[in-house]
């Protein structure tokens, strides 16, 4: 059930404050490593690896196909929480971080 507030505060006020997810499975760090590889740390400290060179290799990639040149990979960075890339590639940060809890790596 939906309830509404009935304050009397300017709700635009509240437009200003900074959005500070506290999910576990936010990533918090990413470097780039040779061969299509990053490393990647998450909000609850868990850190580990995560493999693309096979999935950029593939013929199933998809949209990830682009991710093969080495320049564009080498672009990846944080927005929100997530692993992104120009284009609007990014990965899920929770199959992510569940493959790495479980394994150490998450390959695709």
């Amino acid at each position: 059930m939906r309830t509404e507030s009935t304050t009397s505060e300017d709700p635009s006020a509240s437009l200003n404050t900074e959005i500070a997810p506290r999910s576990p499975w936010r990533v918090t760090a990413v470097e780039v490593l040779p061969g299509f590889r990053l490393r990647v740390a998450f909000a609850d400290g868990l850190t580990g690896t995560v493999d693309l060179s096979r999935l950029v290799r593939s013929p199933k990639a998809g949209v990830f196909t682009a991710l093969a040149d080495p320049s564009l990979f080498a672009q990846a960075k944080l927005d929100y929480g997530a692993v992104t890339w120009p284009g609007d590639l990014d990965l899920a940060p929770d199959a992510m971080h569940s493959a790495i809890q479980q394994h150490g790596e998450w390959s695709l």
